[in-house]
């Protein structure tokens, strides 16, 4: 799709929107006059106004959208920035419809964090239903979703309010998986292929934990979530992470700590050897993660288990105690059907896991279905799913207490986390919302820094693979200075008490 942006630049968030309307067209930006199939997208200043309109010229017929807001809300180039962004956007999302477009289920949303927007409407209007009304109304959100959202916004400014400016997570991730899956691109290794680069990719994490730590100890940050995520961390040996956590325990004050997870995952990486180490050293929070309990769907995204190993596996973690259970489920995958999601639903169910993560497949440039075209269930079974997954979770004791979105999700729609009362797991929250700083370590790790007073956040990234991310572990480790120049930075700005 040729695209002329005329008085800005806002490429990303035109292309934000073009993905999600039109996921099969891509961004050109010819010279020249505006001609054929087009987007024409204006931004002018004028009469107290910014005003952006949208000409789309698409199948031989044009429609026209336009959004503005007051210009005396531009009031700072971050905040100039954003609402310029969000008007652009929502004058081609007005064009669309216009033309035709079916209404996307999230609306003039683009971003992964809708929660995040609710969040700060609330914080300004504590009438919940004014504010949902202004969050339908801007974004025009549908009222399912939007409920949705209000009910993991409700926890957020639980959490966010618990927290203080000192508080930080810690993310270690673990980049090796016993096969890789036919949905994922995360870049995880095989262990099949890559047992020899394990040990010499621990021995670099331990550098960059405590160059990580040395920045956490010298500006004085409280550690209150430590999460342990991949790839699958319990494919390590016993002995491995044992090395792991002593060393996690070392390095780092812990005493703060809310909640310690890992994600176990893969069934076949379980044993009770490992969740042993894991209970000694504070682990309280785990990953059994079918994806479905069918047995012909599991062939056929590459897992090598079947449905009765999952079983076993949740038995295990049981039989040891200490955990509460985190079990993930994605609706789209490849053989499957709303009858075969609903039969897993009722399994998992069964199993009565403290929280349980629906997912939408996304389908990702590098996974291996994006890669063969594989066949999959249509964006409107998929929504069924998702529907029956909210009734049947809610029915039994679950509420929806984070979510997020992905670009290629099919229909569109969203990731939830669902919990039993009081399970909430504070990192999953932090992380979408933003509510504190991410310090993460390990190969593709990476640290997100949080400014609470609206600046911009900063994120430094590790190497993705792992023998790059060995190799470079000096220039690595050397990079969290950034960690300590950020907060220097915030204090100059907004005091607090840094030590």
């Amino acid at each position: 799709m040729r695209l002329y942006l005329l008085g800005h630049d806002y490429r990303y968030a035109v292309e934000q929107m073009l993905l999600t309307l039109y996921p099969d067209e891509r961004p050109e930006y010819p010279e020249g006059k505006p001609e054929g199939e087009r987007v024409e997208l204006h931004l002018t200043r004028s009469g107290g106004r910014v005003t952006a309109s949208c000409l789309l010229v698409r199948d031989g017929h044009s429609s026209r959208g336009s959004a503005w807001a007051p210009a005396a809300r531009l009031t700072d180039e971050l905040t100039e920035d954003r609402i310029c962004q969000r008007l652009v956007k929502n004058a081609l999302y007005r064009a669309a419809l216009h033309a035709g477009h079916e209404k996307p289920a999230w609306g003039a949303l683009t971003g992964v964090r809708p929660g995040k927007l609710l969040c700060s409407i609330l914080r300004g209007e504590p009438d919940e239903k004014k504010a949902l009304r202004r969050f339908t109304e801007e974004y025009d959100v549908s009222p399912a979703r939007a409920a949705l959202c209000l009910d993991t916004a409700r926890e957020t400014l639980r959490a966010a309010d618990s927290l203080s400016e000192r508080d930080v997570c810690l993310y270690v991730g673990i980049p090796f998986c016993p096969t890789r899956c036919a949905y994922c691109s995360f870049v995880s290794q095989s262990v099949e292929k890559s047992m020899a680069l394990i040990e010499p990719f621990l021995d670099a994490l331990m550098r960059e934990i405590a160059a990580v730590a040395e920045e956490v100890r010298f500006l004085g940050l409280r550690v209150v979530s430590l999460y342990m995520g991949g790839g699958t961390p319990t494919t390590l040996s016993a002995p491995q992470l044992e090395r792991l956590c002593t060393e996690l325990e070392r390095c780092f004050d812990l005493s703060a700590l809310r909640e310690y997870t890992v994600e176990a995952g893969r069934p076949d990486t379980i044993t009770v050897e490992k969740l042993e180490v894991l209970r000694r050293h504070g682990v309280d929070r785990v990953s059994v993660n079918p994806q479905t309990m069918r047995d012909e769907v599991l062939e056929a995204i590459g897992r090598r288990h079947s449905a009765e190993d999952i079983v076993s596996a949740l038995s295990t973690v049981r039989a040891v105690g200490g955990f509460a259970v985190n079990m993930d489920l994605i609706a789209g995958l490849p053989g499957d059907s709303f009858e075969g999601f609903s039969e897993t639903l009722d399994r998992v169910l069964a199993l009565a896991p403290e929280n349980i993560t629906v997912h939408t497949l996304s389908l990702k440039k590098g996974s291996r279905l994006t890669l063969e075209g594989t066949p999959l269930p249509g964006a409107a079974e998929v929504g069924r799913m998702l529907e029956l997954a909210g009734q049947r979770l809610r029915a039994a004791g679950y509420a929806p207490y984070y979510l997020y979105r992905q670009k290629f999700m099919s229909g569109g729609f969203e990731n939830v986390g669902w919990a039993k009362p009081g399970t909430e797991n504070l990192y999953n929250i932090c992380i979408m919302e933003e509510l504190c700083s991410i310090l993460a370590m390990g190969a593709g790790g990476s640290s997100k820094l949080v400014r609470l007073d609206g600046g911009r956040n900063t994120r430094l990234m590790a190497p993705k693979y792992p023998l790059e991310y060995t190799e470079n572990i000096g220039r690595t480790c050397q990079a969290k200075r950034q960690i300590r120049e950020f907060y220097q930075a915030w204090k100059e700005q907004t005091p607090w008490p840094i030590s």
